[in-house]
């Protein structure tokens, strides 16, 4: 707010003279606003990422539905990402203990033989939450059926600003789709592996930490998934590549959330 000069007559009444002194006196002992140079706003808290989990339910011990464990997320501001991969027939949305809307970003089939899998994507954007906040899926089809369940978190997103998906063949390396954003976001990257295999890897580069895996899986099967995340500074156009052993494909996507 712009400054405003009182000029005040040096006959002005000794009354109002007093009042204007007070309200200099309150003035100066108030603290100052501390806002950005040459705006009238607070500055917006930075875009990170929350809490999170991951559901693995292994094949033959599924439940109905199927609900992650509990985390605490922020009362509002934040940004959540869901994924049901497993069954294509358990294809309910995402319901949650805070009756938030879900979005559904995209269903992605597996390859190689697992026909009726595929893996589906939701987002809600300026979703409520708090403690004790889970996610549940309906398994119609199968509920004893396998299924993963990553749920992320992340805080001050106002908006999901760019998604890539892609589902490279079997290799050693793995390359997403690439994102742009256009200031400091919160980078969210999935692997789904489609390797007949029960132990394996999965290891992001280009700065990505992964924060929830499920890649030991038991000997009567599940889903496997990896979960990472990169904070960046600054626009940019960003991917990420997975090196897995053993060799196989896998379904990938990238997500990034701005404030």
């Amino acid at each position: 707010m712009h400054g405003r000069r009182t000029r005040v007559a040096a006959r002005c009444r000794a009354g109002v003279a007093a009042a204007l002194l007070a309200a200099g006196q309150a003035a100066a002992q108030a603290p100052p606003a501390v806002t950005p140079t040459g705006t009238g706003m607070p500055p917006a808290a930075a875009v990170t990422l929350g809490a999170h989990t991951l559901l693995a339910q292994s094949e033959g011990f599924g439940t109905d539905p199927a609900v992650t464990a509990p985390i605490a997320t922020r009362p509002g501001g934040s940004a959540l990402i869901v994924f049901n991969g497993g069954y294509a027939g358990n294809a309910a949305p995402p319901v949650d203990s805070y009756a938030n809307r879900w979005t559904r970003l995209g269903r992605v089939t597996y390859g190689n033989g697992y026909d009726g899998f595929d893996v589906k994507a939701y987002v809600a954007l300026r979703a409520r939450g708090g403690p004790g906040h889970t996610v549940s899926f309906a398994k119609r089809a199968n509920a004893a059926g396998e299924i993963s369940v990553p749920f992320v978190e992340v805080r001050n997103a106002g908006r999901l600003q760019d998604v890539a998906q892609n589902y490279p063949a079997a290799g050693l390396v793995l390359t997403s789709g690439s994102v742009t954003t256009t200031g400091p976001a919160t980078l969210v990257a999935l692997w789904w592996g489609d390797g007949a295999v029960t132990r394996m890897t999965a290891t992001p580069n280009n700065g990505f930490t992964v924060i929830d895996r499920f890649l030991m899986l038991p000997d009567n099967s599940g889903v496997q998934c990896a979960v990472a995340f990169r904070q960046v500074d600054a626009a940019g156009t960003y991917n990420v590549s997975w090196i897995g052993a053993p060799i196989q494909g896998a379904i990938l996507w990238l997500l990034a959330f701005q404030s």
